[in-house]
């Protein structure tokens, strides 16, 4: 008997050591796992940059000297930064028109039209100005060095970053601007180099009108203050026009007024909307046709568009009492090309537009050696985009329709030797048509393979990880990976030379793909588990799966209809409302045996149910919205809330540690009410309210899962899976198919974190928190430093709730996973 008894006591010992053993090595596994998965998804993320944000430029091609004489000697280029088209071209409440000199000039001098086009981001490329024989330049700091600080031949000045204050009228930037040209003018009647400088031909004058973008910003576009600022751009416009008109009397000076953007109804843009896309231009001056009379055969939207798919030409709203007048779509892009010809200079070598003839007066013959100059600027750079990609291509597939580009070039100068105009300008547009699509070709030359091979990544990541959730947390067996055959499979992208990033998706997805092989037995051992099931339990899964596809398809949607989660919440709130009733019955009665519930609440009849923390926290809270409503109405008390405000988010942060011998529902309770404060002098309006209503709903969804799991008679899987005796993970609760909701709840209130307001990330900017009253107080200066720091304060308490509530209701066996009041 004593021998038994030993060989028993051995037996429970190697069972524990083997427990334990296990047990070490999945928390090693899953740190690792947890590494991996920051790993692989920051590598991925990168690849949207390569996939749909990699610039189009490329360096190395030649300049195409025109063959024509330019029209004019000097350009002015007036941008009026965030105006948009409908604001500019339509008359207010009186019937007045916003700008009557720019209107005047549509109708009695020169066409107009709209571009419609985006804001790019600064990077390596040829301009206009760096092939004027100078340039004076005048406006924001963060533009006009962009194109004038690296180049010698430029005039330029900017003001401070200080002059951009969103809490007043930012339109005396503007006549700042004017300001500075108006005095170059002046000097140069005292100054023989200067005026001489200014007598010379091929000048550009480029003055950038920032009051429409920061007014748009911090008043929104419907505001009088930017309703006010369209009227003094366009006074600018005027002034500036007869001040060089006086100057020069030649009628040599060409004008193009434009906007690099428009500006959305929330006071921001960045993305496709027309109010963010359709901007104005109006072009006179020498080189300029006059307008013409609307016609039935009016232009035709049927040309390549290299930057976007926007429709051209549509009627004009006869709102902007235009309707007779013919109006020229076109790119923004396009007004490079225009800017160039009216100058007579050569196209800059990276410009994608295609040169608008219908505002050009030229005659036949130039007008073709224009649109040649144009076309094989471009072609230039497709010749180069497919020399590059031959070269670092193993398998290199040509763009067929320009195989003989050559031929037709012959031709179309044959053409033009004949006085064919019209034959060699029609052969030259198809030919530029062409040479866009090629660069458009070679632009997404790899998204195949790149799409192909992230696609599979995130696949096998996700294979990936439910092979480890079901070895680990049920009793079917799991075996150690195998790491042979990985390196092989990566050859082609080095021989290739692509780039480095390259090489890690396709590795990475390698790597993924060869450990879930390596588990094959595992694999086939729960294909034959599952073979045996019943017919039920693969319906069972069926609707799992189309459910969770229907959760996912309704997520992607909510990208760009945030009205969907108006529908999700107002259908859940019903069903919401009558499972918290369940629940509080529930728990009413199991309460004394449910040590998950004790733990989240705070059953000690000791301790207040109110307790000090949570009366200072209430505290700040009503201080922060007496601070919003002082503010709001008294705007001009700004050095007294600038220096308390300071003080104030500090002491905010001053009880965290006293989280450490809290309930879990005190203690989300506590860091609710403390990020309260700082998003309040954040919000912009109702994100007060979303917050508050976010963190109920997270508390609510505790109680409900408790009361699921608790309620519930079945703790197993199946009956198959209680055979296992070694198991360490969920001491004595596996996971069961219901449990996909969890993750499903969790990604759908992760994203309701971020759009539950109804606002994208492009649109939740800095300048659209600094719009709130109380918050311009606090940064109403522009700054590379409070640009961020503001933005993130609007998302992280979010998270940061969000996050923690994760951590309050892990899957909780009463053993092991339950709130024992410290994580």
């Amino acid at each position: 008997m004593g021998g038994g008894e030993r060989e028993v006591g051995e037996g429970s010992n190697v069972k524990a050591n083997a427990k334990t053993r296990r047990r070490t090595w999945l928390k090693r596994k899953e740190k690792w796992l947890v590494v991996l998965g920051v790993v692989l998804h920051a590598v991925y993320m990168l690849s949207i940059f390569d996939i749909y944000f990699k610039s189009p430029i490329v360096h190395g091609m030649d300049l195409v000297t025109p063959r024509f004489k330019a029209p004019a000697k000097r350009l002015v280029l007036l941008v009026a930064d965030g105006l948009r088209a409908d604001k500019f071209f339509e008359s207010d409440s009186e019937g007045k028109f916003r700008a009557p000199f720019l209107r005047s000039v549509i109708k009695e001098k020169d066409p107009s039209a709209v571009t419609k086009g985006w804001k790019a981001n600064p990077v390596e490329f040829d301009s206009v100005f760096n092939r004027s024989r100078h340039t004076f330049s005048y406006g924001s700091p963060d533009i006009v060095p962009i194109f004038c600080a690296g180049l010698p031949h430029t005039t330029w000045n900017s003001y401070p970053h200080d002059f951009e204050d969103f809490a007043t009228d930012a339109s005396f930037l503007d006549e700042w601007s004017f300001d500075q040209f108006k005095g170059l003018l002046n000097r140069s009647k005292e100054d023989p180099k200067l005026k001489e400088l200014l007598l010379q031909d091929n000048l550009v004058v480029f003055l950038h009108l920032l009051g429409c973008d920061s007014n748009g910003h911090a008043h929104r576009p419907f505001s009088s203050i930017y309703l006010n600022n369209v009227a003094v751009v366009d006074s600018i416009a005027e002034r500036v026009y007869n001040l060089l008109e006086d100057y020069y009397r030649d009628n040599r000076t060409s004008y193009v007024f434009t906007a690099d953007h428009g500006m959305h109804d929330k006071g921001s843009h960045g993305d496709g909307h027309p109010s963010n896309t359709d901007t104005p231009l109006v072009v006179w001056g020498a080189g300029v046709k006059h307008p013409k009379p609307v016609s039935s055969g009016n232009h035709s939207d049927c040309g390549f568009r290299f930057v976007d798919e926007h429709m051209h030409d549509t009627p004009t709203p006869t709102e902007w009492g235009l309707h007779g007048i013919e109006r020229v779509d076109v790119n923004q892009a396009d007004i490079a090309p225009l800017m160039s010809t009216l100058l007579g200079l050569p196209c800059p070598v990276n410009s994608v537009g295609s040169l608008p003839l219908d505002y050009i007066d030229m005659i036949k013959e130039d007008e073709v050696e224009a649109v040649v100059a144009n076309t094989k600027q471009i072609l230039n750079q497709f010749l180069r985009k497919s020399q590059t990609k031959q070269s670092n291509s193993l398998y290199f597939k040509p763009f067929k329709p320009l195989g003989d580009y050559s031929s037709l070039l012959d031709k179309i100068e044959d053409l033009i030797s004949i006085r064919d105009y019209a034959a060699a300008r029609k052969l030259s547009e198809d030919l530029r048509v062409l040479a866009l699509q090629g660069l458009h070709y070679f632009q997404t030359y790899d998204w195949l393979m790149l799409m192909t091979v992230i696609i599979l990544g995130y696949i096998g990541w996700m294979t990936y990880i439910v092979l480890h959730v079901l070895q680990s947390y049920t009793s079917l067996a799991g075996y150690m990976f195998r790491k042979e055959q990985a390196d092989h499979q990566t050859d082609n992208t080095r021989k290739e030379h692509s780039p480095p990033l390259y090489h890690a998706y396709t590795s990475m997805t390698v790597f993924l793909w060869t450990q879930i092989f390596s588990e094959y037995r595992f694999i086939k051992a729960l294909w034959k588990e599952l073979y045996g099931r019943r017919i039920n339990y693969f319906a069972k899964i069926l609707a799992t799966g189309v459910f969770s596809v229907f959760i996912l398809e309704f997520l992607v949607n909510s990208f760009t209809q945030r009205k969907l989660y108006t529908w999700c919440f107002l259908d859940g709130s019903g069903v919401m409302i009558i499972m918290i009733g369940v629940a509080a019955r529930l728990l009413d009665l199991h309460t004394e045996g449910n040590k998950y519930w004790l733990s989240i609440c705070n059953h000690d009849k000791k301790q207040p149910k109110f307790p000090m923390l949570f009366q200072l926290q209430a505290l700040l809270v009503g201080l922060s919205s007496v601070m919003v409503s002082i503010s709001t109405s008294h705007r001009t008390q700004k050095q007294e809330l600038l220096a308390f405000a300071p003080d104030y988010k500090l002491v905010s942060r001053l009880y965290f540690h006293y989280f450490q011998q809290m309930a879990s529902l005190s203690r989300l309770t506590s860091i609710f009410l403390g990020f309260a404060p700082t998003f309040l002098l954040l919000s912009i309006g109702y994100e007060a309210v979303f917050y508050g209503a976010l963190a109920l709903a997270l508390m609510a969804w505790i109680l409900v899962e408790n009361t699921l799991i608790y309620s519930s008679k079945v703790n197993r899987l199946s009956s198959s899976f209680n055979n296992m005796e070694d198991n360490v993970i969920l001491d004595g609760r596996y996971l069961q198919l219901s449990d996909v909701r969890i993750p499903l709840i969790f990604m759908v209130l992760f994203n309701v974190a971020f759009f539950g307001t109804a606002v994208s990330y492009g649109r939740l900017t800095y300048l659209q928190v600094i719009h709130s009253i109380p918050a311009r107080h606090m940064c109403i200066q522009c700054n590379n430093k409070t640009k961020p720091t503001s933005t993130v304060g609007m998302l992280f308490p979010r998270y940061f709730v969000l996050r923690c509530n994760d951590y309050a209701f892990l899957l909780p066996g009463p053993k092991y996973r339950k709130l024992d009041g410290n994580w």
